[in-house]
């Protein structure tokens, strides 16, 4: 009796993952890349794609430290509720950070994510243009506390990163916001595609992207 359900666990172990051959687990929910990757063509849903999908990404600022030499740092952020996102960008940083301390002498900031972190690049190379990689450019602020911009962004940052409600308040972290200026985005060969910030803002088809977000 034991050696059959020995075999049997063994059975389930090795054959379980092939029922899910077609699905990504990113960041603790089940992504199906077939329902939600937008068509590449479609510039702007796959830019909104990209930044909802994502949790974390680069962003650079003017050093301050480092007499005005660019300076990466790597972040986490979100564009709105799971499954909700607007497309801009808001972090929670510390001062005690080069990032926020560089924000108070020089609001100029470029911000970038990779398809490689969603899982849908299969074996493609991160620089290889079909494996998507978006930078929003622009001006990085401070939300100001108590109003209602503050409690939006601090939703969609407390639901995707739920840690943060943890980290040391004496820490001084505040809530930052991406203003977006200018967009770079490659997901197919031929250079950047064309993309304006109001398209980029105003993109109305979230909605269908929802319900394969966040699963």
């Amino acid at each position: 009796m034991a050696f059959k359900q020995v075999s049997y666990l063994l059975l389930v172990v090795l054959f379980l993952p092939l029922l899910f051959e077609s699905s990504v687990v990113v960041n603790g929910r089940l992504l199906l890349p077939n329902q939600a990757k937008p068509d590449r063509k479609d510039y702007v849903a796959y830019a909104r794609w990209l930044a909802s999908q994502n949790s974390w990404g680069v962003l650079s600022t003017i050093s301050t430290s480092m007499e005005g030499s660019p300076f990466a740092n790597v972040v986490s952020y979100s564009d709105g509720v799971p499954g909700h996102g607007q497309g801009i960008p808001y972090f929670y940083l510390s001062t005690l950070d080069p990032t926020a301390r560089d924000i108070e002498k020089d609001h100029r900031a470029s911000f970038a994510v990779s398809e490689v972190p969603v899982g849908t690049c299969g074996s493609l190379d991160p620089e290889e243009p079909p494996c998507a990689k978006l930078t929003l450019t622009g001006k990085l602020y401070v939300v100001p506390n108590n109003t209602h911009e503050a409690d939006i962004a601090k939703d969609a940052l407390f639901s995707k990163h739920p840690i943060m409600k943890w980290w040391p308040k004496n820490h001084n972290f505040q809530i930052y916001k991406l203003d977006i200026e200018n967009i770079f985005m490659i997901n197919w060969y031929g250079g950047g595609k064309p993309i304006t910030v109001e398209q980029y803002l105003q993109y109305a088809k979230m909605e269908k992207l929802a319900m394969t977000s966040f699963m």
